[in-house]
């Protein structure tokens, strides 16, 4: 019984923890993970390197599975990536410095997460991470580095311990860019029933008198 209302406890306390992170910044992606044990945590920032189950958090709560490449990569490598998750901001396709970055990152073998900024909210949740506007940027777990600069870049993912050549297994693919902030569903409200007209009812005509026999309603 007392595991029961544990339990039950515990399952209030989660719900409260999400409805105070969607309070608290209803404009930054929100994700659930599911670990091995079963344990369920909420962050802001996707756990790139672990192979839990790993949800969005939809703004009304609901939840929707993500594909998580990182469960396919080597023991080691993964280890780093999960306490150092790598995250790219970028913007439009014609953004230069934002296309270096990312080939930085592909033929360096960083399993890494790709956000796009493209939106007037993405650019919002985009400034609380970045603390500016200018892309690319690039977060090694809470470390931000603004624009691209292969150099900066190269001493900061050494220093987290990411290895100096590409250990990613065969045909790993990393994943799309998805939108910083997800799109919210727009839901149509259904259509308005036609009002029927009411039919005018049928006057009768006006009864024939000595002053009007034919009856002749002027």
């Amino acid at each position: 019984m007392l595991e029961l209302i544990s339990a039950h406890r515990a399952f209030q306390l989660s719900g409260l923890c999400v409805g105070l992170m969607l309070l608290a910044s209803p404009a930054q992606a929100l994700y659930k993970v599911v670990g091995p044990d079963g344990k369920v945590s909420y962050t802001d920032r996707p756990p790139i390197g672990s192979n839990d189950k790993i949800s969005t958090v939809k703004p009304n709560g609901a939840t929707e599975a993500v594909d998580n490449p990182a469960a396919s990569l080597p023991a080691a490598l993964r280890q780093v990536a999960t306490k150092f998750p790598v995250v790219l901001y970028v913007t439009t396709a014609d953004c230069e410095p934002c296309n270096k970055g990312r080939n930085f990152l592909k033929q360096r073998g960083i399993p890494y997460a790709e956000r796009s900024v493209t939106t007037p909210e993405d650019s919002e949740a985009y400034k609380r991470v970045a603390g500016a506007n200018d892309v690319p940027a690039l977060t090694i777990g809470s470390q931000v580095l603004r624009g691209f600069s292969g150099n900066e870049w190269a001493q900061y993912l050494d220093a987290a311990g990411y290895p100096s050549t590409s250990t990613l297994p065969s045909g790993y693919k990393h994943a799309e860019a998805t939108p910083l902030v997800p799109p919210r569903t727009v839901t149509q409200a259904p259509a308005a029933r036609p009002v029927a007209t009411p039919t005018p009812s049928a006057v009768a005509p006006p009864a024939a008198s000595p002053a009007n026999p034919t009856g002749i309603k002027f």
